[in-house]
């Protein structure tokens, strides 16, 4: 089995700078989990960290497509897996940094996707009544015959949307992918750090990092790319930051109740992370809170790892 090591925990509980500097200490490299940041030119909403901030340290899959591609976990975990058995061969353990809970788990787990062919006639089907409509219709229609799709799914992923109806129509299935067995067994040997805090304490933080995102110019940022020529319809603009300021520059909302807005899709992400993580019983959690300083929490950390992959304690 490949050896990869992943940190997960929920949005701005401080998984990019733990990974960095496992990867430093490891002399290893970073394999991004996160979907959105996939994506060039879209940086100050994803929180990427910066080139100063990656320390040197190789870092894959970040900026790696167009805004205006499509990116699915099926991608991803292709992709992943490569770079997962590359650095493996040269000796080193990777370091999955993780963000989007599906993709991890969906890697971690090995999940096997649906294989229902796509209907073109189906699809141009039900992009016409989208678009006579809108998306909500399609979103009901979703939610009549596989709830708990449209539960994960917003009315704006219509692309998604529209693969939910296709898989069902076609097959009747309605569940669009399925883990190897029923309990989870890990294709890879590996330690899974989750990192939390207390509820307050990371909402405090995430309503910081939005604030700070806003001063670094998240608006010229989403402008920017909308004088580019990218559809508000794309995959990347339905990301949290992204559509809440499309609506500002589109006059719906104000700034400041678009900056709420972001605060508020980001405390509801973190908690529907934190419940995506329950279903992964083998995390080893770390309360960010619970030590006295940061170093101090790092070592603890690096201690599990060692006596996981017999690696030196200095």
């Amino acid at each position: 089995m490949e050896n990869i090591i992943a940190v997960i925990g929920p949005t701005a509980v401080g998984k990019t700078k733990v990974s960095i500097d496992l990867a430093k200490k490891l002399q290893s490299e970073i394999i991004s989990g996160d979907s959105m940041l996939v994506y060039k030119n879209m940086n100050i909403g994803t929180a990427k960290p910066s080139m100063e901030e990656r320390c040197n340290i190789q870092h894959h899959l970040i900026d790696i497509l167009q805004p205006s591609a499509d990116f699915s976990v099926v991608e991803f975990k292709e992709l992943a897996s490569g770079h997962i058995k590359n650095i493996n061969t040269q000796g080193k353990i990777p370091v999955l940094a993780g963000g989007t809970g599906l993709y991890v788990k969906a890697l971690l787990e090995g999940y096997q996707f649906n294989p229902t062919p796509s209907d073109e006639h189906l699809r141009a089907n039900l992009e016409n009544l989208a678009n006579q409509h809108g998306n909500q219709y399609l979103h009901n229609m979703l939610a009549k015959v596989v709830p708990s799709a449209a539960a994960r799914l917003h009315p704006n992923d219509l692309r998604r949307v529209i693969r939910a109806l296709e898989i069902y129509e076609l097959s009747g299935d309605t569940i669009s992918q399925q883990k190897l067995s029923a309990q989870p067994e890990l294709l890879y040997n590996t330690i899974v750090i989750g990192l939390t805090m207390e509820r307050s304490l990371l909402y405090s933080r995430i309503n910081q990092r939005v604030d700070l995102m806003m001063a670094q110019g998240l608006v010229n940022e989403v402008a920017m790319l909308l004088e580019s020529g990218l559809s508000t319809d794309c995959q990347s603009m339905q990301g949290i930051g992204y559509k809440e300021i499309v609506s500002h520059l589109q006059g719906k909302v104000d700034l400041a109740t678009a900056t709420d807005n972001i605060k508020q899709a980001t405390r509801n992400f973190a908690k529907r992370q934190l419940t995506w993580y329950r279903k992964m019983p083998y995390i080893i959690w770390f309360d960010v809170n619970s030590f006295s300083n940061y170093d101090g929490m790092l070592d603890n950390i690096y201690k599990n790892l060692a006596g996981k992959f017999s690696l030196t304690v200095e």
